[in-house]
């Protein structure tokens, strides 16, 4: 496992003590060197996120993780889920969306 998906799956156990966790490196989908390790999707599941909102869930990870974000990842899917919500989604994530931007501009006509 690379070194940066080491270091977010390393504190994410330590601190949330997950039942599930996935940390992938989706930093190929985008328009990044090769061997960049800048963009990941994250599925943990905790109990530890009882009582929370998304929101609460994902501000804690990205609390957790700043310094990974200051030396430069740049994007962070995250699904976070209790064991219940889990099971009700029939332990299935989304797929990650292609990056759109492919190293160019957006036109906000295709917004």
């Amino acid at each position: 496992m690379p070194f940066v998906a080491e270091r977010i799956e390393k504190k994410l156990k330590e601190k949330f003590k997950p039942t599930h966790l996935k940390v992938i490196d989706e930093s190929f989908r985008h328009d990044v060197p090769a061997g960049s390790e800048t963009h990941f999707k994250v599925v943990i599941i905790s109990d530890k996120f009882s009582d929370q909102v998304f929101t609460t869930r994902h501000r804690e990870i990205y609390s957790l993780l700043a310094q990974e974000f200051e030396e430069g990842l740049r994007a962070l899917v995250l699904h976070t889920h209790t064991q219940k919500e889990w099971k009700d989604l029939q332990y299935t994530v989304a797929a990650s969306p292609p990056c759109r931007n492919d190293g160019r501009p957006f036109d906000l006509k295709e917004l």
